[in-house]
């Protein structure tokens, strides 16, 4: 349910201005039709040698900024001046619960609350890491190859953790969100939740989202692992037996994964091509919940674009080749996002991780509303407009994606 953005801002001031009870909080994303000053801010106490202070990071296209304001007035400030910032996501964590607010088309607010199992205990320290959603010293980490044998990540593996991690965090709010939406069951111990990680490699992510699920979540889970590859299964299931955790893997084309029951979350990270379609297209089929995939190349809409005629006046976005390659980017995401949401799905387009860490850093996160167009209903008249708008851009450009044909378009 939404209520007035205002009222929602109201108690989430309180929490920020809390320099016991706040853990950490992070701003991201966007309101419909404005912009923040910075495209993502973290903030939480620290104790300096003057006293506690409100730590504030912002985060620009390139770097980071990192401001302290006293308890007080100057903290009040500081916080008064972030809430004013059109941000469209709030993640609060305090030491007894962990509150998400997310800012719909029509700048309501949506929120929801999870209390933890245990409070825990912030740490005030002014220089430390960052606080992880999984441990560096979980043997999970050891298992994969990404730590040394005495729990150290390896320097050579530090990007490939951060993507995890990274990802988890986006994970846990989509759950946290379509949870409190109701559009994500609660699971149980005889029926537990189904997630499928399709194409999932040497399962970085399968592992770490069955660990985050089901050890720092509590949710029972059933995870699935899908490879074309033998070697890939062979090595998963023995990592799986070494480390006592109960996963399956498959080996398989994602086009042709059997699973029964069908998966509720469908994950995809880097998927290459137009593998990132199928991956989005069985989730379609499956009617999967929740659905987050990082895609990695767009080589097919680039070569659509390369050999048809470029519409006018629109010829300087495909002239160079860097141009049209980003552009590729920009258009294959663009409208398999449009096409999610003419089939029940509400959809954000977001950035996962810094583009220091890898260039491939979008990610397509859905959640099942069952409500087809819902997203743009009050600006582009609901399923008519988004069908519209999707059929006016492929016929622009003369495309035919291949989501668009997977899924029968």
């Amino acid at each position: 349910m939404s209520e007035p953005l205002t009222e929602a801002l109201a108690r989430l001031r309180v929490l920020l201005l809390d320099p016991d009870g706040l853990v950490r909080a992070v701003a991201s994303g966007v309101q419909k039709g404005r912009r923040p000053a910075w495209r993502r801010i973290e903030a939480r106490y620290v104790d300096l040698k003057s006293g506690r202070h409100l730590q504030v990071t912002s985060y620009d296209a390139t770097q980071a900024h990192t401001a302290n304001h006293a308890v007080g007035e100057p903290a009040a400030v500081a916080v008064d001046a972030l809430l004013a910032e059109p941000f469209g996501n709030w993640h609060v964590d305090t030491s007894t619960e962990t509150h998400q607010l997310r800012v719909t088309k029509k700048l309501d607010a949506v929120t929801h609350t999870r209390r933890r199992d245990q409070p825990v205990v912030a740490d005030r320290g002014h220089d430390r890491d960052k606080e992880r959603l999984l441990p560096l010293d979980d043997p999970i980490f050891a298992a994969l190859g990404l730590a040394d044998e005495h729990g150290r990540i390896k320097p050579s593996r530090q990007a490939k953790v951060r993507q995890v991690e990274e990802f988890l965090r986006q994970l846990d709010a989509a759950v946290s969100d379509a949870r409190a939406g109701g559009h994500l069951r609660r699971p149980t111990s005889e029926d537990p939740l189904r997630v499928v990680d399709l194409g999932c490699g040497n399962a970085y992510l399968t592992f770490a989202a069955l660990r985050f699920l089901g050890e720092v979540r509590g949710l029972p889970v059933a995870v699935t692992g899908v490879d074309v590859k033998e070697q890939s299964r062979a090595h998963n299931t023995a990592v799986a037996e070494r480390l006592g955790l109960q996963a399956r893997f498959e080996v398989g084309t994602i086009a042709d994964a059997v699973l029964d029951p069908a998966p509720e979350i469908v994950l995809a990270l880097h998927a290459c091509d137009t593998a990132t379609d199928e991956a989005l297209a069985r989730a379609v089929e499956w009617d999967a919940a929740l659905v987050l995939a990082a895609p990695c190349c767009h080589h097919d809409i680039a070569a659509q674009l390369r050999r048809n005629d470029t519409p006018s006046p629109y010829a300087a976005l495909t002239r160079h080749g860097i141009l049209r390659e980003r552009f590729a980017d920009t258009l294959t995401d663009g409208l398999r996002a449009l096409l999610l949401r003419l089939h029940g799905y509400r959809v954000d387009v977001v950035e996962f991780i810094d583009s220091q860490h890898t260039p491939r850093n979008t990610l397509l996160r859905g959640v099942r509303t069952g409500t087809r167009g819902s997203v743009s209903a009050a600006s582009a008249g609901g399923l008519a407009g988004v069908d519209r708008e999707y059929d006016e851009l492929v016929g622009t450009w003369h495309l035919r994606p291949r989501l668009a044909e997977l899924l029968g378009r």
